[in-house]
């Protein structure tokens, strides 16, 4: 909906100007103030409902005057091109009155009575006369002339007045400095790589076309295209290469619409990639709505993990099958940046011998990502380009529960919190889970530290993410029952040449009632000699007790790991 409302002067014709719209002819006695006004979307150009406000600017309605300037999304200020006070009280009183009172909306210059004036005014008397007030006074987006008594340009007014909402100047383009604005040429510089697919730097027909196919229906005719990149090229010679149009071409032409005047144009692209009227995505485009039922996790869909896949191909331009640090950068140019910096990656997931991401890192990272914050990976499929609904990239599982019932398990992506007593070798193990090796010397875990990586079981590919939490977070996450309930398993590492590492998980096991979750003991540092644990029973004696499997005995100093990460996978699976 648009609300427009318009002011000025008495006996500029206001009132007349709206009648001269409803009743499609010139009325000559009408009252002072007409009532308010409704145009259903259907008869209006831009197809949205409007509302037209008349006003007085008689000292007596000043208080009806200023509530409804603060309602106005627009606002037409009337001037009679035949009265120069009228004209001179725009810029001397009515627009200073409007800023006085704090809005910042779009304002439409109208002078009425073209019919009374003389033949001797031109377009670029006109425009001497309107650029200063445009220069100082940014909100003003266009003037526009009309005759309410000849009927002539009643229907641009609204039309420009719907415009000035719709398809702002100001968060696109600065008047005053003839460019783009830096937030415009930002988001156009993402659209434009995001359209570049094959990462070269320009856009050649067939993404030129792509491009127009999403944001306007349909592409360009062969002729169209040369015409367009022969007026890119004789003013941006830089603007069109032989590989096709560049960004500096792509930006150019975004400035010649809105030069001319085709702002719906740019504003149609912009809003076709998710950006707002302040050039920012939009909430409802980055986080589209997903239910997620009690017990039930997020995983990537079939869709997803082609995206995924696709876009690791893309960018991994040397093609020997893994992402070095300047191919991510590029990867996430179009993004706010990668979103696991601060979670230690890429010590989080499968890295090659040069520290880069391989194809089966960036997979298992993303499945990471999506079990414990889906929507960052919803975000980030908005972000990176997914085309169309981004939940359909994502799949809500069956609750735990039923999913175990049911004998075949169709979830693919599973949760190991890991507990222990300090030096344990809690993070050793994490990191064997992803190929890193044994280091010697020991460093305290200070914060959550999560790893992720592919497991075969029963011939199919299967994620194990496993986190641990640091000795000032593992007590909030015991204490949380929400948080317990979205883990499939809990390994509880204890050290197996520490007398007092045993007591230390049976005893959280036991102070926060966690023998209802499943779980499983993991006795590390097995290349050294075995103490026996002071505790009421033996290890193996307490498993036996508690219908557990008995604790799976690894060193990862000697890499003697007893397909313990596959035994972690079985008990979260069917416990």
């Amino acid at each position: 909906k648009v609300r427009v409302l318009l002011v000025g002067d008495p006996y500029v014709g206001k009132s007349t100007i709206i009648t001269s719209l409803i009743k499609e002819a010139f009325v000559a006695n009408i009252q002072h103030v007409v009532p308010e006004v409704t145009i259903p979307p259907e008869w209006t150009r831009e197809k949205v409902t409007t509302r037209i406000v008349d006003s007085s600017a008689r000292p007596e309605n000043k208080d009806q005057l200023e509530a409804e300037i603060r309602k106005a999304d627009v606002i037409c200020i009337v001037y009679a091109v035949n009265d120069m006070d009228s004209f001179n009280r725009v810029p001397e009183f009515w627009l200073p009155y409007i800023r006085k009172l704090g809005r910042n909306v779009p304002v439409v210059l109208v002078g009425n009575k073209i019919d009374l004036r003389g033949k001797d005014i031109t377009n670029e008397s006109l425009e001497t006369q309107i650029a200063p007030i445009m220069n100082e006074f940014k909100e003003v987006e266009t003037c526009v002339e009309c005759s309410s008594k000849q009927q002539l340009n009643v229907s641009e007014v609204f039309y420009f007045a719907q415009k000035a909402v719709l398809h702002p100047t100001a968060p696109l383009y600065d008047s005053r400095e003839h460019a783009l604005k830096p937030a415009c040429i930002d988001a156009l510089r993402r659209i434009f790589r995001l359209c570049d697919l094959d990462k070269n730097g320009a856009l050649d027909d067939e993404e030129i076309n792509e491009f127009q196919a999403k944001c306007f229906g349909s592409p360009l005719q062969r002729q169209e295209l040369e015409s367009v990149k022969l007026v890119v090229q004789e003013a941006e010679p830089e603007g069109v290469t032989a590989d096709g149009l560049t960004e500096i071409g792509f930006l150019y032409l975004h400035m010649l619409f809105i030069q001319r005047g085709r702002l719906e144009t740019t504003w149609t692209v912009l809003r076709q990639f998710g950006y707002g009227d302040d050039l920012s995505l939009k909430e409802e485009f980055l986080f589209p709505p997903i239910e997620v039922p009690q017990e039930c996790s997020v995983e990537l869909s079939s869709d997803g993990y082609q995206f995924f896949t696709d876009l690791f191909q893309t960018f991994d331009q040397d093609k020997d099958g893994a992402l070095k640090a300047a191919e991510l950068d590029a990867l996430f140019s179009t993004s706010p940046g990668i979103p696991w910096l601060a979670s230690g990656f890429p010590e989080t997931t499968l890295t090659n011998e040069t520290n880069s991401v391989t194809l089966q890192g960036f997979l298992a990272q993303w499945s990471m990502t999506t079990l414990l914050d889906y929507r960052t990976t919803l975000a980030y499929l908005a972000y990176l380009g997914y085309s169309g609904d981004t939940t359909a990239a994502l799949k809500i599982t069956r609750p735990r529960r039923t999913d175990r019932k049911r004998g075949k398990i169709q979830r693919n992506v599973f949760s190991c919190y890991v507990f222990g007593a300090t030096g344990s070798g809690k993070t050793s193990l994490l990191k064997a889970l992803i190929n890193r090796p044994f280091i010697e010397t020991y460093s305290g875990t200070a914060k959550p530290y999560n790893v992720v990586n592919s497991l075969e079981i029963g011939g199919s590919e299967k994620y194990l993410v496993m986190q641990e939490f640091g000795a000032n977070y593992e007590t909030e996450i015991l204490q949380n029952k929400k948080k317990l309930e979205s883990c499939d398993v809990i390994c509880f590492v204890y050290d197996s040449g520490d007398v007092n590492s045993f007591a230390y998980v049976a005893n959280l096991r036991s102070q926060y009632n966690l023998k209802h979750t499943p779980c499983i003991f993991v006795a590390t540092k097995s290349d050294q000699d075995l103490v026996p644990q002071k505790y009421e029973v033996q290890p193996d004696a307490y498993c036996r007790q508690e219908g557990l499997t008995v604790p799976v005995s690894v060193s990862v100093k000697v890499d003697m790991m007893a397909e313990v990460f596959h035994r972690i996978m079985e008990v979260a699976m069917e416990p």
